[in-house]
Formats: C-alpha cells, structure tokens, sequence
C-alpha cells in the first residue's frame, strides 16, 4: 500500500487539513505538522502540565518558528492571558507528549503577556530582546 494511500480515511479524501493529508507524519516522527503544534500540552521541569500551545509565531522571511504563545489559566476562555516564549526555550518531551520548559507555572506568570484579544505583532525589537532575556536564551536573529 503506497504512502498517499495509507494516508486516506475510509471516505478516500486525505487525513489532514488541506490537500496534502499531512497525517502520515507518524509519532516516532522528527517532523509535526503545524496545525497539531496549537492545543499541544505545556509541562514545567517537574513534569506538571501547566498550559497550552495556543499559537505559534514564524519568521516569514527564515520559515523559522520563533515562538510559542503559550495559554494559562482562564476559565471557558474567560481570565485567560497568553505568553510568548522563545521556541527555543522549549523542548520536547515525548514521555509526556508535549512541550517542556525550565520555569515553573508561577514563574511563566510573571513574563510578559497579554490578553488575547491584544496578540501583539511582535515589530518591536527591543521587546523581544526583553523576553528572551526573561527565559534566558540567545535571541533567534542572533544566529
């Protein structure tokens, strides 16, 4: 059975959004299709889930992710605040199937945030350099 076919449900249309059923990206997999990024778990070093993947953000120009905005807290949409982290502040733990980062949920408070109807477009240079200071990583234009 060819890739293409194993990659169709049992209506014949391609799994996945859009036209090119990028569902054949298996977990054992490297690589993840974007749209399975968002909705993706948030654990602290202690291993405790402590938000979503709510967005990501890429460098048009590179096609590089440069960050995950990460929700916390909120109920039913309601309180909720969203936090860009540097990509690279991340890692993956496929133990527990989500992404991990070196701060606690109180600490990932005290960043920079916003409500998320204030996504912001990220132009200013020297806000980002606040925030990759503030996780304590090399900023992404820097290499």
């Amino acid at each position: 059975m060819g890739t293409a076919r194993a990659a169709r449900r049992c209506n014949g249309k391609p799994d996945g959004a859009g036209r090119f059923g990028m569902d054949f990206i298996r977990e054992a997999s490297p690589l993840i299709a974007g749209r399975k990024i968002a909705g993706t778990a948030v654990y602290d070093a202690g291993g405790d889930e402590i938000g979503v993947i709510y967005d990501v953000v890429i460098d048009k120009r590179t096609g590089k992710l440069i960050y995950a905005v990460v929700s916390l807290g909120g109920f039913l949409g309601i309180g909720k605040r969203l936090y860009p982290l540097p990509w690279s502040a991340l890692t993956y733990g496929s133990a527990l199937g989500g992404y991990e980062v070196h701060l606690s949920k109180a600490e990932l408070e005290e960043a920079p945030g916003f409500a998320p109807e204030q996504l912001p477009d990220f132009p200013d240079s020297d806000e980002e350099a606040k925030l990759h200071r503030y996780y304590h990583v090399e900023p992404y234009w820097t290499h």
